[in-house]
């Protein structure tokens, strides 16, 4: 299964090309569907031309709910970057793009929504400048109608395209799932969400609740609805736990192979783009996967810095990290 994030200011239609795409509604929540305005992740799924299953995950676009936001991004390995014909480029436009380019999204598209409302061309223009120089600097670009249908089949051919050139993962990689979502389901207990970026999972694994570090058995996977035995990344996947309560497991949780990951509340950092540490807050929020803290901030000169978490996470060298102004809550490095 390939996974795609959306990303993009409020109100630009990123739900909206989901349901057309799928035609599964991502608004979830009853407030979200009363109020027409995305607030938490929402998930969808299709298939392309060929058979292979494209599962999707529509952020919020509203500033008040970034950290959602960034939870849905950070653990994407692509995303549908998305800008509307009529409404130019918004400060989320912004703040997602940021976003995307700190936490690497190794790969894109860049939709023009609405485009039955306005000409796309100068908004087409303008993402393609506004991109450049980022992660998605060489992602193609489409304009789409939700509403008429328009484009709707190249976007589908470029996401078939992503897909086929997406590397390749190892199904033996030790295992990091970041958990979006917990619930309890009658008959079946405890079940969690998240989308697996590397390795696999079976059903009877032992894996560690991460960072409390308590074990949990695997008593079911579904993808999308359908039961598995084994799921290897990229995926969507719904897991049904053993020897935990559905109360006890929130976003930010992951689930990790025992023993081979780096838990820790010390952290030495490099900042991108050359950014001098001692410009940061000095309590920064931390995001990492779907978790988010508290941190100190310590510069250690120039770019590189020393973060004290407030809870551990779990990591390997190399991995991306995303601060934010308490104050301002904007995206900071």
């Amino acid at each position: 299964m390939y996974v795609v994030a959306t990303a993009g200011h409020v109100d630009h239609g990123k739900s909206a090309l989901v349901r057309a795409l799928t035609g599964t509604d991502p608004d979830r929540l009853a407030e979200e569907r009363r109020r027409g305005l995305t607030v938490d992740l929402g998930f969808a799924a299709t298939e392309l031309a060929d058979g292979r299953p494209v599962g999707f995950v529509d952020v919020p676009g509203h500033r008040s709910f970034l950290a959602n936001t960034l939870a849905g991004i950070a653990t994407a390995p692509a995303v549908l970057f998305v800008a509307a014909a009529d409404r130019g480029w918004q400060p989320q436009s912004a703040e997602h793009l940021a976003a995307v380019d700190a936490f690497g999204v190794p790969a894109g598209a860049l939709v023009v929504t609405r485009a039955d409302l306005a000409d796309p061309a100068p908004m087409l223009a303008e993402v393609r400048e506004r991109v450049a120089g980022t992660v998605l600097d060489a992602a193609p670009t489409v304009a789409v109608s939700a509403r008429t249908g328009a484009g709707l089949g190249e976007l589908r051919a470029l996401l078939a395209a992503l897909a086929d050139r997406a590397p390749a993962t190892d199904p033996r990689a030790p295992v990091r799932l970041w958990l979006d979502r917990s619930f309890s389901v009658r008959g079946a207990g405890t079940v969690v969400t998240g989308t697996l970026t590397q390795g696999s999972l079976t059903v009877g694994d032992t894996l560690e609740l991460a960072p409390d570090g308590r074990q949990v058995g695997v008593r079911g996977l579904q993808c999308f609805g359908t039961d598995r035995d084994r799921v290897t990344a990229p995926a969507r996947v719904a897991v049904n736990l053993r020897r935990v309560a559905a109360d006890e497991v929130r976003r930010g949780h992951a689930l990790v192979t025992p023993g081979r990951w780096w838990r820790t509340g010390t952290v030495d950092v490099r900042l991108a783009g050359g950014t001098e540490a001692r410009a940061l807050p000095s309590e920064p929020l931390v995001h990492c996967g779907t978790s988010l803290t508290g941190a100190r901030l310590r510069p250690l000169g120039g770019s590189c810095a020393r973060l004290r978490l407030h809870k551990p996470f779990d990591l390997h060298i190399g991995d991306r990290l995303l601060l934010r102004d308490p104050g301002s809550r904007r995206l900071t490095g």
